[in-house]
């Protein structure tokens, strides 16, 4: 499969002018996320989480925004070869300026993840990866404001920025509820993390701890239930 292209079962996703290609975070955090009538990808990229939700989520209609002009323009020829077509909408708008008219039942995010970090001389690379164009407080801020009351908002984030994105997260009023540390192999510590969270508090917190491959390399049982409506084999 040439790196310029990505074929999942019901789409493809060409990823030639995009800073970030498609990857196991955004695989993730596309058949993790849950759904609703009006869900909203913050850094659409590819337009590959927006694809997924739509696959998931028939009903659904998605707003897919993302402040790289190549990759909005890159996203909407992905969501017009698609089935899905008429249900997202690709926009070219940083989340700060998107307007709060309509809530959304469902937020989802692969944001930026480099916080302290040197910045990428790529300036297309450097706003995928570096959280300098979306802090985190920006982000929980936006969230805030977008997501109704009952709403879901989903993330994925390397572990070492967890603790970091939950203080920011409580701090603009949003609750976790739901925390997976995904694992690579089984004697492996977790170096992703899959959060969801809401604007009520929660009963409780539900926590574990998932592997991607198995003892032989293959994926693991929950990684195959997961993601078998996307990948071909």
């Amino acid at each position: 499969m040439s790196n310029d292209w990505f074929q999942l079962k019901e789409f493809k996703v060409r990823q030639d002018r995009c800073a970030m290609k498609v990857g196991t975070d955004g695989v993730l955090l596309g058949a993790w996320a849950q759904g609703g009538q009006r869900i909203l990808d913050i850094g659409t990229g590819t337009g590959l989480i927006a694809l997924m939700m739509a696959q998931r989520y028939p009903q659904a209609h998605i707003v897919a925004i993302d402040i790289d002009c190549e990759a909005c323009e890159q996203a909407a020829e992905n969501v017009a070869t698609s089935p899905f077509a008429d249900r997202i909408a690709v926009d070219n708008v940083p989340l700060q300026q998107l307007s709060a008219t309509e809530e959304f039942d469902a937020i989802v995010t692969n944001p930026p993840y480099f916080i302290d970090s040197l910045r990428n001389p790529d300036e297309q690379k450097a706003l995928a990866r570096h959280a300098c164009s979306l802090p985190y407080k920006d982000l929980c801020k936006g969230v805030q404001l977008l997501l109704s009351s009952r709403g879901i908002f989903s993330v994925v984030l390397p572990t070492d920025n967890m603790e970091k994105f939950v203080a920011e997260a409580a701090f603009a009023g949003l609750y976790l509820y739901k925390q997976y540390k995904i694992k690579t192999h089984l004697r492996k510590e977790p170096k992703r993390c899959l959060m969801a969270f809401t604007k009520f508090r929660p009963d409780c917190l539900e926590i574990k701890e998932c592997t991607l491959l198995d003892e032989q390399g293959q994926r693991s049982e929950w990684y195959k239930a997961l993601t078998h409506a996307f990948y071909l084999h």
